[in-house]
């Protein structure tokens, strides 16, 4: 079983709010953990808001989530100036999240696996993560991928 998404929004700071209730509703339907959902959407909300903030030349910004029966990745893409590598290793290092910038990539490095923060050649920048996913018992997300991993057993 696979879920893609793909939203194309304005940088604007209502996308966010809006981005996290259709990933939401699309992961309560599947049947992901209430605790997963929360930890997805506080990263994707704090990528969002990363790109609201400092893609300041970007007019819009695109997430990716795909979902698999065992992983979550999210792609947050700004279309902006990229960002200076010095300062986000600056920040990423200062763990005890006290600098101004960078609490918000924090974060998403603590709940989150494979954080990859890069920039596209004069394209902007990207920020990939992703989270394991845990099924509710009996839900579509945990039937549906028990039975592809009986098909392929076969």
């Amino acid at each position: 079983m696979e879920l893609q998404l793909v939203l194309c929004l304005p940088r604007d700071a209502e996308t966010a709010h809006l981005t996290r209730e259709v990933l939401d509703a699309s992961l309560k339907v599947l049947g992901v953990d209430p605790q997963i959902r929360d930890d997805v959407n506080l990263a994707l909300g704090e990528a969002c808001a990363n790109v609201i903030q400092h893609a300041d030349s970007s007019d819009q910004y695109e997430v990716r989530v795909r979902t698999t029966d065992a992983r979550c990745q999210v792609e947050v893409i700004d279309t902006g100036r990229g960002f200076d590598a010095v300062s986000l290793r600056r920040a990423l290092a200062d763990s005890t999240a006290t600098a101004e910038h960078g609490r918000g990539l924090l974060i998403i490095n603590a709940i989150a696996e494979n954080l990859q923060i890069a920039n596209r050649d004069h394209q902007g920048a990207i920020i990939r993560f992703e989270i394991p996913l845990k099924w509710q018992p009996g839900s579509p997300g945990d039937l549906l991928s028990h039975r592809e991993a009986t098909a392929r057993g076969r």
